[in-house]
């Protein structure tokens, strides 16, 4: 595996939770996740699945380990801005903005970054052809509190990928969906890592999904392992 091709590293993270009780999630772990690699995290309830994702996406802090991105360390100056640049986040509860459109939402990040948003800009172009790639074209301008779990899902996909993310974090991403709906996110997400060269990483309890992605490890006792 060249060193090149890695946009993710994560060496020796370690986390343990000293309330309620002391409780050690993670003990040493490693991880490398390619360019365009889907990866999908999987273990039982309680394991630290979506503490690990957390951590990788910058979001919590390991006690101890190294975490890499475009082969930058992370560190606590540094934290803002590789996130901004290089990552994004699924949500199994959306947290979409109810009162806004499906538009406004997908723009959001575009205004935090203090890109223009207004009609006819490169960021608002954007978002709907994102819209239209997750087939939420007819949707555009409706209240997101109008629209069914799937179709948030789908909303808050073209929200994640709104800044050309090089690294999508997907936490349960289809755990409050029906069946259907949920096939229809896991294909989103593999054919987005596979049309854009892009990596994705998925905490899932789902077989499914897992199976579809490139490489599956499983959360256990602390360890990751190959599955």
């Amino acid at each position: 595996m060249k060193e090149e091709n890695i946009i993710l590293k994560a060496t020796r993270l370690r986390k343990t939770f000293h309330s309620p009780k002391k409780t050690t999630v993670l003990s040493g772990v490693d991880l490398q996740v390619k360019r365009g690699e889907s990866v999908a995290i999987t273990g039982r309830s309680g394991q630290g699945k979506s503490t690990l994702l957390y951590i990788l996406g910058t979001l919590e802090d390991p006690c101890s380990g190294t975490i890499e991105i475009d082969g930058k360390t992370v560190l606590t100056q540094n934290r803002s801005e590789i996130r901004n640049q290089h990552l994004a986040f699924i949500f199994q509860n959306f947290h979409l903005l109810e009162d806004y459109t499906a538009l406004e939402n997908v723009l959001m990040p575009a205004k935090i970054a203090r890109r223009n948003t207004s009609k006819g800009s490169e960021a608002f172009r954007r978002g709907c052809e994102l819209l239209e790639t997750v087939g939420l074209s007819e949707r555009l301008h409706y209240h997101t509190k109008l629209l069914s779990g799937g179709e948030k899902q789908r909303v808050a996909i073209a929200r994640a990928l709104c800044n050309d993310p090089d690294i999508l974090f997907a936490d349960e991403p289809s755990g409050n969906l029906d069946k259907q709906s949920a096939k229809q996110i896991h294909q989103l997400l593999i054919d987005f890592s596979k049309r854009s060269n892009k990596s994705v990483v998925i905490v899932t309890h789902d077989p499914e999904l897992a199976g579809l992605c490139d490489t599956r490890y499983e959360l256990s006792n602390g360890s990751l392992g190959i599955v």
